[in-house]
C-alpha cells in the first residue's frame, strides 16, 4: 500500500524551499509518495467551496508536513479542519509552539513518520457563528487558536456586550474582545495578558483588548457554555471578526458573535513525549532555577573542604553541616 505525505510550505522564502527539498528527498528514500500543496490558496470566512477546493488529495494522505512556523501551520489547518488527518510541524519560524520538529532533525522525523513512531493527539477549536443584521442566514466559521472581534476604525473605541449562556454579563468599549482556545492562549491571548491553559485543559477564555472598564478581567468557562459578543446599535465604528488571523468578515453595529468550543477536533501527529511544561520552558526560554536556589548552590559550593584525618591524630567529632 502506498504511503503519501502532502507538504505545505511557505514556497517564498529561501530556507523553506531549501527544507522542502530536502523533505522530498528524506521522503521518498523511505518509501513515501510525496505531493506538494499551493500555499497561495487560503479559505475564505463562510465559504464552504473553498474549503473542498482546498482539499483536494488530503484525504488520500497519511500526515500533512508542514515546514515553517506557527502561521503556515494554521494555514495548512485550514487542510486537514473536519478529515482525520494529523499535521506534523516541522518549525521554521522563531517560536513555533504548534510544532513537533526543529529544522535540525527534519531526518529524524521522516524516520520516526516512516517507522509510525509517532502519536496523534487532538486539539479543540472553537466554532463561530456570525449574526448579522438584515441578514437571515448566520455565517458560521471556527479557529484553532482564537477568533478576535477588533474595531474597525483605529481612532475610535467598539462597543460591545458580553453575554454568557445568554445572559447578559457586561459592556465597554475597547479595542477588541478576544476569544481563544486552550491551543491558543500561548499566542494573541498571551500577548494580551490571557493565562497560559495546558492544551488538554478543556475550556474556552476570553480576553478584552484595552477595554475602558472596571471590569475587564479575562475568562473562563466549559466547554459546555457559549460566549456571544454583540457589536452595540451604539458603537460608534463598525468591528472585524478574524479566526486565526486568517479569515476575516465586517461586523455592523447589531451583529453578534457566537463562540463555543467546537464538535470536530483538528489532529497533530505528536513524536516528543515530553510535557507540555518543558515545551513552555523550552520556546519562551524561560529560567527554571530560581534566584534563591542558585545562591544556595554558589554558598554550598563555596565551603572549603575539611581535610581528612591522619594516622597520628586522635579522632575528633564529626563536623556538622548546617543549611544555608
Amino acid at each position: 500500500m502506498t504511503r503519501r505525505v502532502l507538504i505545505v510550505t511557505h514556497g517564498g522564502r529561501p530556507r523553506a524551499v531549501a527544507a522542502m527539498s530536502e523533505a522530498v528527498s528524506e521522503l521518498e528514500s523511505a518509501g513515501f509518495e510525496v505531493t506538494l500543496h499551493d500555499d497561495d490558496l487560503a479559505e475564505t470566512f463562510g465559504d464552504r467551496i473553498s474549503s473542498v477546493r482546498l482539499r483536494e488529495g488530503v484525504a488520500e494522505s497519511e500526515v500533512v508536513m508542514v515546514l515553517g512556523g506557527d502561521g503556515t501551520i494554521l494555514r495548512a489547518a485550514e487542510l486537514t479542519h473536519g478529515t482525520e488527518v494529523p499535521l506534523l510541524g516541522v518549525n521554521l519560524g522563531h517560536v513555533g509552539f504548534l510544532a513537533e520538529s526543529e529544522r535540525e532533525n527534519l531526518h529524524d522525523a521522516v524516520r520516526r513518520l516512516a517507522a509510525h513512531d509517532y502519536v496523534v493527539e487532538e486539539r479543540r477549536v472553537v466554532d463561530v457563528v456570525v449574526h448579522r443584521p438584515g441578514e437571515d442566514e448566520p455565517v458560521t466559521g471556527w479557529a484553532l487558536n482564537e477568533a478576535t472581534i477588533e474595531k474597525g476604525d483605529r481612532e475610535r473605541m467598539l462597543e460591545v456586550g458580553i453575554a454568557v449562556d445568554g445572559r447578559p454579563l457586561s459592556s465597554f468599549g475597547c479595542d477588541g474582545v478576544l476569544v481563544s482556545t486552550a491551543t491558543g492562549s500561548t499566542a494573541h491571548a498571551f500577548s494580551a495578558g490571557g493565562p497560559v491553559m495546558w492544551p488538554d485543559v478543556d475550556a474556552v477564555l476570553l480576553v478584552p483588548l484595552s477595554a475602558h472598564a472596571l471590569f475587564s478581567r479575562p475568562l473562563v468557562i466549559s466547554p459546555r457554555s457559549e460566549y456571544v459578543v454583540e457589536v452595540l446599535e451604539r458603537s460608534p465604528i463598525p468591528g472585524v471578526l478574524t479566526c486565526d488571523g486568517r479569515r476575516s468578515i465586517d461586523l455592523p453595529p447589531g451583529s453578534r458573535v457566537h463562540v463555543r468550543s467546537g464538535a470536530v477536533p483538528l489532529r497533530f501527529a505528536r513524536l516528543m513525549p515530553a510535557p507540555f511544561t518543558d515545551r513552555l520552558v523550552s520556546k519562551f526560554n524561560l529560567p527554571v532555577v530560581g534566584w534563591r536556589q542558585a545562591a544556595d548552590g554558589a554558598a554550598r559550593r563555596s565551603v572549603p573542604t575539611e581535610p581528612g584525618p591522619s594516622e597520628d591524630s586522635a579522632p575528633g567529632p564529626t563536623p556538622v553541616q548546617k543549611e544555608v
